[in-house]
């Protein structure tokens, strides 16, 4: 077990603790659910340094570490939903998205290949996660007022649906050879 696999399963551990202190009705815990997403958040560059740069690169993190990542941003992104913070149409274009790509990995894998993140996955991932962080900070704290708080999340929502559905195109462009039928 790799440095970088290790801080994939903590990411993947930390998940329902975050949302669980996200979703308190209580500005400490919610404070700490924060803070646990960017601790989790801040894992998933770290372990991608640590694969790349110790030569740790594994198949199991190929395909650990975006599912951490799905984890991770989709339990947010429920608790954004329920505080009515987030479109319910946004995630499920999100969700689909999500779908559609881990789909397309199992017909990789099928086919003996390992589909790695591309560069819009991990300008999604980045968009998403900053999101997050930033609707939520909004939530508890809003100098700007309720409605510019508001508007500010649904901007950043959707700029992340846009960098979500971009990131999909991509996967299913360079791997289109796979969805041919035999």
């Amino acid at each position: 077990m790799t440095t970088a696999n290790k801080l994939t399963i903590l990411r993947i551990i930390m998940v329902p603790f975050c949302m669980g202190f996200l979703l308190f009705d209580n500005t400490v815990a919610r404070s700490i659910g924060i803070a646990l997403f960017i601790l989790a958040s801040l894992t998933d560059c770290l372990d991608g340094y640590i694969a790349r740069h110790y030569n740790q690169i594994t198949t199991f993190g190929k395909f650990m570490d975006p599912l951490a990542d799905k984890m991770l941003v989709t339990a947010a992104f429920l608790c954004l939903v329920h505080f009515d913070r987030m479109s319910v149409v946004a995630l499920m274009l999100i969700l689909a998205r999500e779908f559609a790509v881990s789909g397309l990995r199992m017909v990789a894998v099928s086919e003996g290949k390992v589909i790695a993140a591309g560069w819009w996955g991990k300008v999604k991932t980045v968009m998403q996660m900053v999101t997050i962080v930033v609707a939520f900070l909004l939530m508890y704290n809003t100098p700007l007022g309720e409605e510019m708080s508001a508007l500010i999340t649904d901007i950043l929502v959707w700029i992340s649906v846009a960098a979500t559905v971009m990131s999909g195109l991509e996967y299913i462009v360079k791997n289109r050879s796979l969805l041919r039928m035999k």
